[in-house]
């Protein structure tokens, strides 16, 4: 139905946060603490973008927190400044410049160093408040005499002071942070954050700066938790000094866990619980100090048995009780004859009117420490040639690909790409001019669609390295549509669209790899063991895709299947022990002695 309605999700939140006044007060909550459930719950849609679809651990929002409130709060209780709603905004933006800067540093690192770089910085911020900047933040007073929340129209200001103003004041910011967190998540820039959450190596492979997506998404990250803590400033009329603390921090990653992170809907559920157990065990059972190891112990068993959060419990619920039973589908047909160049033509620019060399290397070398992968190599694939690479395990053939594709700094030699010198670019830009490579594992987005997982190949080619298309449905990107249904439809996955990725069978995986690749439209395509893992069965039908793929196009294959790459291929080259030992013919590398020496018995003996 939500597919059906527009904005239904919108429309469904709206009436939810409508009922809340009525609902939740018969359930124990207080005004106060709807008040911070709206609020917590906004920083946490903005820490959800971070963590849960960008895949980016925080531990420093208390940080961007702190920095927004005190701002506003400063502006309203030390100068003159009436308008509410513009210091909180002012504020905000404040948070943003601070949450630039710190992503500028804790972004040139991954994983857990980057969290423990937010740790760090955070106290950074907390020392700040307390000792330095005491003069402007109160220090371990903090901000008293905020006023409270009003709207200033120019010719009249509004005010709200009962418990329902003030509730639909709150409740209209976090809506208004869901409906902009909705946007972007289905935006193609959202599509991007949830490609570098699963595979962040494979998104920069098929073009995307995935640097400059994270920091983007930082910095929003920061506009939501600067924004939220001048909210908080004025519901209390006070801005804590313990805004900054790592507690803070903490509390935040851990209501969206107990929510469920990756779905905007988590963080406003998980605060709700935090806040309602929180108030149950201080306020009504009047645990003192132990009510922190009572609701420790509760955060563990919903972490432990609701892996996915209380969102994500409703989700499976519904799909249990909705989702319509699978039946079985006819496979796909191949695309043969003029329908497959009809779709390929969508995809990998022919060179089929262009002579010369399209990738030239000299000198080719790569040494870790004092062993050589590579040594001196010499190598040259014509416009429109499909060339195979062979040789033993251990002869250099994956990190002569690398090198290729700029995935791997060569230490001497170089590379000319169409004409160009391309040793020292990046993978990124190798991708953008045209190079790309499919993996001899597969590279996917397991948790996205078959369709999610195109899109997001072809978003590099359409959209460049990085646009900052926030807002924009994915459904409005010109040719993206076309790019995708043309490039499954080569692949023979046409049928399998809408299917997760974790779902699909093998040799549609494989499929799937080729295609993220020619989603890119790439001039010189390169395939890393294409076959590897297949049954027979797979291999034929592989060898035949790959042969409608190849019609006027520019490939380079690695593959140990020796037979179907003979098929395949105009011209072999041969690597043993790093070097280059021959190139010829397929029937002059079959009959070649040393080539046979290399395999140890010969070509055939290997394949058998």
């Amino acid at each position: 139905m939500s597919r059906k309605i527009p904005f239904f999700t919108e429309l469904v939140t709206l009436l939810v946060l409508i009922a809340i006044p009525f609902v939740l007060p018969p359930l124990g909550f207080t005004p106060a603490t709807i008040n911070r459930i709206m609020i917590f719950g906004l920083v946490g849609i903005g820490f959800d973008l971070l963590f849960g679809y960008t895949g980016l651990l925080s531990f420093g929002q208390s940080a961007f927190f702190g920095t927004g409130g005190m701002f506003a709060a400063y502006l309203l209780t030390h100068t003159s400044f009436t308008n509410v709603v513009l210091a909180l905004i002012l504020g905000a933006l404040v948070a943003a410049v601070a949450g630039y800067l710190v992503g500028m540093i804790a972004l040139r690192r991954t994983g857990i160093y980057f969290a423990m770089i937010t740790v760090a910085i955070a106290q950074v911020f907390f020392f700040m408040e307390f000792n330095p900047l005491a003069e402007y933040t109160g220090g371990e007073n903090g901000l008293p005499g905020v006023p409270q929340a009003s709207l200033g129209l120019g010719f009249t200001t509004l005010h709200f002071e009962t418990e329902l103003e003030q509730y639909a004041f709150f409740a209209f910011w976090m809506f208004v942070g869901l409906v902009i967190a909705l946007r972007i998540v289905r935006s193609p820039f959202g599509l991007v954050m949830r490609a570098i959450r699963e595979n962040p190596d494979r998104a920069t492979a098929l073009g995307h700066n995935i640097h400059r997506y994270k920091l983007v998404v930082f910095i929003v990250a920061a506009v939501y938790a600067g924004f939220g803590g001048g909210l908080l400033a004025v519901m209390q009329g006070f801005m804590p000094p313990d805004a900054f603390m790592f507690a803070t921090s903490g509390e935040v990653v851990m209501m969206t866990a107990i929510g469920g992170a990756g779905t905007l809907f988590g963080p406003i559920l998980g605060s709700a619980t935090w806040l309602l157990l929180s108030d149950f065990f201080q306020i009504t059972l009047d645990l003192g100090a132990s009510w922190k190891l009572v609701l420790g112990i509760i955060f563990v068993l919903l972490v432990v048995f609701l892996r996915r959060g209380l969102a994500g419990a409703f989700i499976d619920l519904y799909r249990m009780a909705f989702r319509p039973q699978k039946t079985a589908t006819a496979p796909e047909p191949a695309v043969h004859g003029k329908a497959a160049e009809t779709a390929g033509a969508l995809h990998l620019k022919s060179t089929r009117n262009k002579s010369g060399h399209i990738i030239e290397v000299k000198g080719l070398t790569k040494h870790y420490g004092g062993i050589a992968a590579n040594s001196d190599i010499d190598f040259a694939v014509n416009y429109g040639e499909i060339r195979g690479i062979i040789g033993p395990n251990g002869a250099g053939k994956s990190t002569f690909f690398k090198m290729l594709t700029c995935e791997v700094k060569p230490t001497a030699g170089t590379i000319k790409f169409d004409g160009r010198d391309i040793t020292h670019m990046g993978v990124v830009e190798a991708c953008q001019i045209g190079l790309t490579k499919s993996y001899q594992i597969n590279q996917l987005f397991e948790r996205l669609t078959v369709r999610q997982n195109l899109m997001i190949a072809a978003l590099a080619e359409i959209r460049g390295t990085f646009k900052l298309d926030l807002l924009k449905s994915l459904g409005k990107v010109r040719g993206l549509t076309n790019q995708v249904n043309s490039t499954a439809a080569l692949v023979h996955l046409s049928h399998r669209l809408d299917a997760p990725v974790a779902d699909l069978a093998y040799g549609e995986k494989r499929r799937l790899e080729v295609g993220l690749a020619l989603a890119t439209s790439p001039t010189l395509l390169l395939l890393d063991e294409p076959l590897a893992g297949m049954s027979a069965e797979e291999r034929v039908e592989t060898v035949a895709l790959l042969k409608s793929i190849a019609k006027g196009r520019t490939l380079v294959i690695i593959d140990h299947d020796m037979d179907s790459l003979f098929e395949l291929v105009e011209r072999v080259t041969v690597l043993q022990e790093g070097r280059l030992l021959v190139e010829g013919t397929p029937d002059e590398i079959k009959n070649n002695a040393q080539v046979q020496e290399a395999y140890l018995g010969g070509v055939h003996g290997e394949t058998q």
